[in-house]
């Protein structure tokens, strides 16, 4: 049995992963931003969740959670990065204060809990990190650009800290989960005020048939994620769903493709002496 402490479980993909882990026996500490939203997990399973308020912007939220995590259960085994939210605006359509927002949730809130519960994980020299990005990341939709990033910037902390802590006996697992059925497109996601026509044709102004169908099952997402979780080495990267996979693949050729186009170049920048 171990302690997982879960952002954003009121709805969507963190409520699925809460019940997951409570399904396997687990201990759940599930937060978000209103505890009201959550306490039927702890109806359900008293001795084993606790709920807590947190909003990963508010870095005093992410202490007394992680204090009122450590006082009931001892501590965080396993920390699941989820909350978060999408942003849609071409680059130049990007307002500066939702730009700020979105990497203080998507980006800033996470390391700030990373942090929060390393020590604890640190002196147990156990525990697992589960950053939940995006395809996104890779492929960079037209509109996405600053969710991507963020969560980018979210992957390039990942992979830095997953060699800090390896000898300490913590692992680091990025989930790049493609469209999921949630409310990531709906009353979760926000939109820039402002509209550059030029923009229209490159971002499908047609809402989410742009997007494609969300083909994924949030439910069989969680499955997957508590599956890797308990390998004995957890991947680095974990794909959900098969337009993540597609959606990486051709993005990996592409890339590929690009950098030996170039190779010649690239390897000419070298001092000779």
């Amino acid at each position: 049995m171990a302690t997982w402490m879960i952002t954003g479980t009121s709805k969507g993909l963190g409520r699925d992963i809460a019940e997951e882990a409570l399904a396997r026996g687990h201990r759940v500490v599930a937060t978000a931003r209103d505890p009201k939203s959550i306490r039927d997990l702890e109806g359900k399973h008293p001795d084993r969740v606790l709920t807590v308020r947190v909003d990963v912007t508010d870095p005093a939220s992410i202490v007394d959670a992680v204090a009122a995590a450590e006082a009931r259960f001892g501590g965080v085994d396993v920390l699941v990065n989820n909350a978060g939210y999408g942003y849609t605006a071409a680059v130049e359509e990007g307002e500066n204060d939702a730009v700020a927002e979105q990497f203080a949730t998507n980006f800033t809130g996470p390391v700030t809990l990373i942090k929060a519960v390393l020590p604890g994980m640190r002196a147990r020299r156990s525990g697992l990190i589960v950053n939940i990005s995006s395809i996104g990341a890779k492929i960079t939709l037209p509109g996405g650009g600053y969710y991507s990033a963020a969560k980018a910037a979210l992957e390039a902390v990942s992979g830095s800290l997953r060699k800090e802590v390896a000898s300490l006996g913590i692992r680091v697992m990025v989930v790049e989960p493609g469209s999921l059925r949630t409310d990531f497109r709906g009353g979760s996601a926000r939109k820039s005020e402002v509209h550059i026509a030029d923009y229209d044709e490159a971002l499908g102004r047609n809402g989410d048939t742009a997007l494609g169908p969300q083909r994924g099952d949030p439910k069989k997402a969680a499955h997957a994620i508590l599956k890797a979780a308990a390998a004995a080495e957890p991947p680095a990267l974990l794909l959900l769903g098969s337009d993540a996979f597609e959606g990486y693949s051709a993005f990996a050729r592409a890339e590929q493709h690009d950098v030996a186009r170039f190779e010649a170049l690239s390897r000419s920048t070298d001092a000779t002496d």
